[in-house]
């Protein structure tokens, strides 16, 4: 196992944060979300990134997707050749579909935001729900369909806009656990296929190991990066990783990093 500070892999980042702080001002006075945080993520690189709650890890994600405006240090996402191709889409936690839209057209927002013809943008809608199962569900409504079923629209809806990168912050948190490990393996096996960069916010330890190419730990509040472990178990992966021994290491070794900040940020909330 490995745990230290050396970013990315072979090739240009396509991810570049230095010295990222993130501060909120309070009737109290500011608080430091996110201080002196530095990342650089390769292209195709998944990266997993794990903290306790509170920590900065979604604020960081937002701020990747310029959600959120950055209070000091830089932040870069290196474009692709292809012209037109957007630099990002996010997947959120909350199933982030309209319910006024169709399952197909949900998939195909992003392309005609795009200005992408109907005929062509439900060609490559059709093409992802076929692909994780979905293709009889396409003229159902979101009210008509399962949590799980949701979730994936999302996923999907993010996947079929090509993005250069894809954030997505803790995307399998609300749904049961059955569920969750039925969309494992679809992220892996789609991830295997299209090789996006992906960073992705997750406190399920088990999960980071099982998708990531590196796993970031962050500290409590104020959010700073604490250990970096490369995960090197054998791609392509399938759930079948979990009943490893050397899974079971990776997993205590973030753990024996993570509990105490884990118990310093439930004090920091009393």
């Amino acid at each position: 196992m490995t745990d230290h500070d050396r970013d990315g892999r072979a090739g240009a980042a396509k991810i570049s944060a230095r010295n990222v702080t993130k501060t909120y001002p309070t009737l109290d006075g500011s608080i430091v979300a996110l201080e002196d945080f530095s990342l650089e993520v390769a292209d195709g690189e998944f990266v997993c990134i794990v903290g306790p709650s509170g920590c900065g890890k979604s604020t960081f994600l937002r701020m990747l997707a310029g959600l959120e405006e950055i209070s000091s240090g830089t932040i870069e996402i290196r474009p692709g050749a292809e012209p037109g191709k957007p630099l990002n889409s996010v997947v959120f936690q909350e199933y982030a579909i309209f319910p006024w839209k169709s399952v197909i057209d949900n998939v195909a927002f992003g392309l005609q935001m795009r200005g992408i013809g109907r005929k062509e943008r439900n060609e490559t809608a059709r093409y992802w729900l076929d692909r994780v199962g979905l293709g009889k569900f396409a003229d159902y409504y979101p009210h008509q369909i399962s949590g799980g079923m949701k979730q994936r629209v999302s996923i999907i809806r993010a996947l079929a806009n090509d993005p250069e990168v894809l954030l997505m912050d803790e995307p399998l948190g609300a749904l049961d656990a059955q569920t969750r490990v039925v969309l494992q393996e679809e992220l892996l096996r789609i991830w295997e296929e299209t090789r996006k960069t992906v960073v992705y916010i997750t406190h399920s330890l088990d999960e980071a190991v099982l998708l990531g190419d590196r796993v970031i730990l962050m500290s409590a509040q104020p959010g700073r990066r604490l250990a970096t472990f490369d995960i090197d178990l054998a791609r392509p992966r399938s759930i079948d990783a979990m009943n490893t021994p050397r899974f079971a290491e990776y997993r205590a070794g973030i753990w024996e990093r993570l509990s105490s900040e884990v118990t310093r940020a439930m004090e920091l909330q009393q």
